[in-house]
């Protein structure tokens, strides 16, 4: 096989991989990761149960791959504005938190993370990786926290604890999002931010 028919293939099946894990979000969100089957989230993804299979060896897989996915992306996006050394922390605060809540996706995400770690029928390891994965992901949050905190920018406490509140208070708005049913109040994230403004 040639480099570039390798190349393509490469391409081809992370394409296909990512059809399947925006379709598995779709439908485990809606329908809950019990009822949820590996034959409806290849039906919305457009493709036979057999080609699933390719790339899938169960729905635990589907499910714990698309978890992982979208933790390390939030991983990473907390990480980078934690990093970033021109942006005030109140900005990089403001910034995530309106990143998250302008993506309609993320209420569906939302909605798996929640399920993940309550509903019994979901593996204990896939439990305890998403429940480590969100942990590790408030570090970055805590430093924005802290360095605001030592600018007297951000109220005293617990750089931890207050990311805890301050991704939870996000998630909860998130929630609050559900298609087509949607509180009708608008989300503003610099009131959101005001709530750590010391």
């Amino acid at each position: 096989m040639s480099p570039r028919n390798a190349e393509r293939d490469l391409r081809v099946r992370e394409e296909r991989v990512q059809l399947i894990l925006d379709a598995a979000i779709t439908v485990i969100s809606s329908k809950g990761f019990g009822a949820a089957s590996i034959s409806d989230i290849a039906k919305a993804a457009g493709i036979s149960i057999g080609t699933m299979y390719h790339y899938f060896s169960s729905k635990d897989e589907i499910f714990a791959d698309v978890l992982k996915r979208g933790q390390l992306d939030y991983g990473k996006r907390a990480a980078e504005l934690a990093d970033e050394q021109t942006m005030p922390p109140l900005v990089k605060l403001h910034e995530f938190a309106a990143g998250w809540l302008a993506n309609p996706i993320n209420w569906a995400y939302t909605i798996m993370l929640q399920s993940a770690r309550t509903t019994e029928t979901v593996p204990a390891e896939i439990r305890q990786a998403v429940t480590d994965r969100f942990t590790a992901n408030l570090q970055p949050i805590a430093r924005i926290m802290k360095d605001g905190q030592g600018r007297g920018d951000i109220i005293a406490g617990d750089p931890l604890q207050l990311a805890f509140y301050y991704v939870s208070l996000i998630q909860g708005l998130t929630l609050q999002r559900a298609p087509g049913f949607e509180i009708p109040v608008s989300i503003d994230a610099d009131a959101l931010i005001r709530f750590f403004e010391a």
